[in-house]
């Protein structure tokens, strides 16, 4: 079929364009004369006609030849396609043979599991006769019921669950406290023995010797004009009693102590003392003082390590040459505290820097706390801030009394190492009421709770012990008991360094023989 349109269009376009040529021919022709012009465009005609009959015999062969092919190929496709049809029959057929053979298997499996549950329920039922003959029984010899029993099993086996975790807790948390107190001693240890500070020897009180009893008379003056001269122009009270060649000089701020008694020394050595060459001495004296703070919070600042600090906290810092806390010089315990912090951290792989200046910077609220309000360590950050400190130092200033929780290694490092210069024997002396006070308070906090007979403070209050009842605590509890006391001695209690709790479980059995 599609051949025979192949060669249909075939003979119509020959035909066409025969007409074409022989109407172009014709055209061309039309000035020849009639005869010719007819004869030439039948030969035209009848050799267009040939040259067509002869394409048409080529193109009707073509097109035959083409048809064979086609037919072969439709047949070859035929058969391709009748031998994968057979093959898929096939395929489909040994599927059906094994479905069969699995769904005979799956019934008689079927079979088999729903015999074995007849069985099984046979046999559970048989289990719950016995189990509740066996419950019945068992009720009646114990004389419990069975909510009572299991109450009774449960609680038994919580008891030994608990008792298990807390000694397998007491032995973890032992062998943690070692490593760690191990460690701790190590660096604390190395830090201390690389800092040599001296104990305190030094007085916060000031006084002036007079070398004679007349010489009180002439600093009070006329109707007290001198003494109260001084007493205006250094800020600081001047006592003068029967203490016998003293007089004594009360002032919260060190700095204006240092120069009153810097000015009574002058003014004593002078002999002159009256109220205009008083101001004259003690303007002099105040000049004195503040190159003595720079140059002292600059010498310190460079025993420290700590370089590049805004003058006017080097000034502050220079101040904590006159400021005592239980007998601790304060610009010594500073470089003390530099010098712990640096070294605990280039053991730890901290950061030596900001552990160096946090510590050197760590009181500097002190040297003004007596004239802004607010806790030291706060005073402290905020001027810290006023000069452009890193946030990091700022922080661990901030963070050594704890008033804010420290977020660094730095911070904690700095005030460990706080705690230690604070705390080591010699560095700070202590009244006998507040010690007495702290000691009554450790012993209180033992014996506020159950089981426990007595308890004593001993080593200055860096241990306590305590005696429990023994038919009261047993082991585990006595180890909880450790536990909850020192839990509360450190919400409960301000200390310097840590204390420790021993609990003490002691059995004795006395009879006697008659």
């Amino acid at each position: 079929m599609p051949s025979e349109i192949v060669l249909t269009l075939s003979i119509v376009l020959i035909v066409i364009l025969a007409a074409a040529i022989a109407f172009a021919v014709g055209h061309t022709m039309s000035k020849r004369t009639s005869a010719e012009h007819a004869r030439l465009a039948q030969a035209d005609t009848e050799r267009i006609l040939e040259e067509a009959r002869t394409r048409q015999k080529e193109l009707v062969l073509e097109a035959k030849e083409e048809a064979v092919k086609l037919k072969s190929a439709a047949e070859q496709d035929a058969r391709e396609r009748r031998a994968e049809v057979q093959r898929r029959e096939q395929r489909l057929t040994q599927r059906e043979e094994q479905f069969e053979r699995k769904s005979e298997g799956l019934e008689k499996r079927d079979r088999q599991l729903t015999q074995q549950e007849h069985e099984l329920e046979s046999v559970r039922a048989e289990a719950e006769r016995l189990e509740q003959a066996q419950r019945k029984e068992l009720e009646r010899i114990a004389g419990l019921t069975a909510d009572e029993a299991r109450a009774e099993v449960v609680s038994s086996i919580e008891a030994e669950a608990e008792r298990e975790a807390t000694a397998r807790v007491r032995e973890i948390e032992v062998q943690t406290k070692e490593e760690a107190a191990r460690r701790a001693r190590w660096i604390v240890s190395q830090a201390i023995q690389r800092c040599a500070a001296e104990t305190t020897v030094e007085t916060t009180q000031s006084s002036v010797t007079i070398p004679n009893e007349e010489m009180k008379g002439r600093i009070i003056g006329k109707e007290g004009r001198n003494i109260r001269a001084l007493e205006q122009a250094t800020g600081v009270d001047l006592i003068i009693d029967d203490t016998p060649e003293a007089v004594v000089l009360s002032s919260f701020d060190p700095v204006r102590r240092e120069v009153a008694r810097l000015s009574l020394m002058k003014l004593i050595a002078d002999g002159r003392i009256h109220p205009t060459r008083i101001e004259e001495i003690v303007t002099r004296s105040k000049a004195e003082v503040e190159q003595q703070l720079r140059e002292e919070g600059e010498k310190a600042a460079y025993e420290a390590g700590v370089h590049g600090l805004h003058p006017e906290l080097v000034r502050t810092m220079g101040r904590l040459k006159f400021r005592y806390s239980y007998g601790q010089n304060q610009l010594a315990h500073s470089l003390e505290v530099a010098f712990l912090a640096a070294t605990m951290a280039a053991e730890l792989g901290a950061d030596v820097n900001v552990c160096r200046r946090g510590g050197f910077l760590h009181d500097i609220g002190k040297a003004v706390d007596h004239e802004v309000d607010g806790p030291h360590a706060f005073i402290g950050a905020d001027l810290a801030k006023k000069f452009n400190v890193p946030a990091r130092i700022v922080h661990t200033i901030q963070a050594h009394h704890f008033e804010v929780e420290p977020q660094t290694v730095e911070a904690f490092l700095v005030a460990a190492a706080d705690a230690i210069s604070a705390a080591r024997p010699g560095a700070r002396r202590e009244s006998v009421d507040n010690y007495i006070k702290r000691l009554e308070a450790l012993e209180d906090v033992a014996l506020g709770f159950r089981g426990v007979e007595k308890a004593y403070a001993l080593q200055a209050g860096r241990e306590v012990r305590v005696m429990v009842k023994p038919e009261q605590v047993d082991e585990d509890e006595a180890w909880r008991l450790n536990r909850d006391i020192v839990k509360r001695i450190e919400d409960t209690l301000d200390y310097p360094g840590q204390i420790k709790v021993t609990v003490i479980r002691e059995t004795r059995v006395v009879d006697y023989a008659k």
